[in-house]
């Protein structure tokens, strides 16, 4: 991987930062709910975990798309480690998607980069290098889950995740992954356009910019799904099993 150096706010910084944050969105709460925004979602029947980009490149240290080390190793892992552990006691769907290129030249006169590569360091993640776009170890897809490769932003643009869901009777999805202010916002909007329960799992979602996380989180709230913590959607599936053995 190359290597980055990080410069990390203090901690005066960041929390001047949260208090800022938590002013703007106590404001725009009450500007939103006057106007009828900030409606629930729900959960619905049979979910499915969709897990973003939480592959080396962005998990570990050294790439140009790592993300916040701190948040990833004490809250973002632990936190899928969690979900899959119920999401696997019920043998409900998992999602893994990651994100590489075959054609990462630049000067190439046909690349499956399109025209990210003029934004972002895209042509990094170089699929002859699955060191860099396999699934973190720590969260490894286990069989029965299914790794799903994207070269866009959302999940869904231009894959087949939407027809697997269908086909497999899923109404509403938990997103988790990284970045907030991209892949994961872009896969929730998708999401609910497509027609699906979106739930952003909040302790689960990370980013590289400080304040990203809180403040998209706040206003896919408002707009594009619902934000739960982790307990609560293992609340959730734990209810589903309790409901499926009382039908019986």
């Amino acid at each position: 991987m190359l290597h980055i150096k990080e410069k990390k706010m203090s901690d005066v910084d960041a929390k001047e930062l949260d208090r800022l944050l938590q002013q703007a969105f106590d404001t725009a709460s009450k500007l939103y709910q006057d106007r009828g925004f900030q409606r629930r979602v729900g959960f619905g029947k049979r979910p499915a975990l969709v897990s973003v980009d939480l592959a080396n490149a962005w998990t570990r240290p050294g790439n140009p798309f790592t993300c916040d080390q701190e948040k990833m190793d004490n809250e973002i892992i632990p936190g899928m480690q969690k979900l899959l552990k119920a999401f696997r006691a019920q043998n409900l769907p998992v999602i893994h998607v990651t994100t590489a290129y075959e054609i990462t030249d630049r000067n190439a006169p046909f690349t499956d980069m399109g025209l990210w590569h003029d934004k972002i360091p895209v042509d990094v993640v170089d699929l002859a290098k699955p060191e860099l776009w396999a699934i973190d170890s720590r969260i490894a897809p286990v069989p029965g889950e299914y790794t799903l490769l994207k070269k866009r932003a959302s999940s869904f643009h231009g894959t087949e995740l939407a027809g697997i869901l269908r086909a497999n009777g899923v109404d509403t999805i938990l997103v988790t992954g990284v970045t907030a202010c991209a892949c994961v916002r872009q896969t929730i909007c998708d999401g609910i356009a497509d027609g699906f329960r979106t739930i952003a799992v909040k302790e689960a979602i990370g980013d590289r910019v400080p304040g990203a996380v809180a403040w998209n989180l706040f206003d896919i709230d408002a707009k594009f799904g619902d934000v739960h913590t982790v307990d609560e959607c293992v609340a959730y599936i734990d209810g589903l099993a309790q409901t499926a053995v009382a039908a019986e």
